[in-house]
């Protein structure tokens, strides 16, 4: 019984100062500013994901799940294909999002 107490004080001892830790990290981050010599890399990076070539990325893993799920007569090949197509067409704009984020 004793030794279920401290463990379970020591616990929550440690998870709230890792919670502290944490909340004190993200009240200190800050989008960063420098780094404009690879802007040019990253627009066009981020024009082929949410161009013609991202699209055509995305139709093909619909397609492939929709095959795959054919063959293995499994709906799950058709969600791999569908997040996968998701994930690149959305990704370029929640990493936008996430690094430009502001805490105030």
């Amino acid at each position: 019984m004793v030794i279920k107490l401290i463990g379970g004080s020591l616990m929550k001892k440690t998870f709230f100062a890792t919670l502290f830790v944490v909340l004190g990290l993200v009240a200190l981050a800050h989008a960063g500013t420098g780094g404009t010599e690879f802007s040019g890399i990253y627009d066009t990076i981020t024009g082929w994901t949410q161009g013609a070539l991202g699209k055509t990325i995305a139709v093909g893993a619909f397609l492939t799940g929709i095959a795959m799920g054919i063959v293995r007569q499994s709906i799950m090949a058709v969600v791999i294909g569908i997040s996968t197509a998701l994930a690149v067409n959305y990704t370029p704009s929640i990493v936008d999002s996430v690094v430009t984020a502001l805490i105030w």
